[in-house]
């Protein structure tokens, strides 16, 4: 499962175009790094579409929104559209505000998406154009877990129908959805909610896993979410050797997907397939 998906990332080294937000843009540029992808951050109109251009993914995060930006991701989603370049959105906070929601409404009606990585009440805002969410995190009543993996299975593959793009939600469980087939993974550690940009990462990691593996998206995003999840695992056991904390983590966590080979991956994921 996932053979050739890493050797890909590595051979290829593709430069992914990050309009994302301040609060984590640092720790996205050295995840890409890390993973054997390169970063470049461009998010004023005159500059971003041309950014693109030259690029071989586009990552579009919605974390820290104003009118400027927002009308940089729409000219860039077109702009990688043409170029048939994977685009990956990342409706951080959809559901929390008007301005969120309206965004990432207007992004899916203009933009043809080939990601979209959420957790669950921000998957199920951009479902039913309308939802809840607690700041940047999951309303805890939407949490998957085992009782109601159905219902998000179901929701995923209902999202992945409706705008043809792969769906990833993570949480306590990740779910990597298609419309007819979904990946169910069991890795991570719950301390990665504990340290800011995790997911930025990840859909960030998503983007060159889909750029590099352009004839499978399902598997790229759900490699790339195996060994985010690994990584925390990893990052987890050296945190409670050195007895550290948080910020240590965090370095913990590039390093750990920097070193993640496919033996590795094979190894360590833990993944059912429904």
């Amino acid at each position: 499962m996932f053979d050739g998906i890493l050797r890909n990332v590595h051979k290829k080294t593709p430069l992914v175009h990050c309009i994302t937000n301040y609060v984590t843009v640092n720790d996205v540029a050295n995840a890409l790094i890390a993973c054997g992808s390169s970063p470049i951050m461009a998010d004023d109109e005159s500059d971003a579409v041309d950014i693109t251009a030259i690029c071989d993914a586009l990552v579009i995060n919605i974390g820290t929104l104003n009118e400027r930006t927002i009308k940089a991701m729409l000219k860039t989603g077109r702009k990688a559209n043409e170029l048939s370049h994977p685009v990956v959105l990342d409706p951080v906070g959809a559901g929390a505000s008007k301005l969120r929601t309206d965004t990432t409404l207007k992004l899916l009606d203009e933009v043809k998406l080939s990601v979209i990585r959420g957790n669950v009440s921000e998957v199920k805002t951009v479902y039913k154009g309308s939802g809840t969410t607690k700041g940047v995190d999951a309303d805890i009543k939407d949490a998957i877990r085992e009782k109601n993996l159905d219902e998000a299975i179901t929701l995923s593959r209902g999202l992945s129908a409706q705008t043809g793009a792969v769906i990833v939600i993570t949480g306590a469980i990740d779910l990597v959805s298609d419309s007819n087939k979904t990946y169910i993974i069991y890795n991570g550690h719950e301390m990665m909610s504990k340290v800011s940009g995790t997911g930025c990462m990840l859909t960030a990691i998503i983007a060159a896993y889909c750029a590099a593996n352009p004839g499978n998206h399902l598997d790229a995003a759900a490699a790339a979410v195996c060994v985010m999840g690994i990584s925390g695992e990893i990052a987890y056991e050296k945190l409670i050797k050195n007895q550290a904390g948080p910020s240590s983590y965090r370095t913990y966590l590039i390093d750990a997907i920097n070193k993640i080979d496919e033996e590795v991956l094979k190894g360590g994921m833990k993944i059912e397939i429904r």
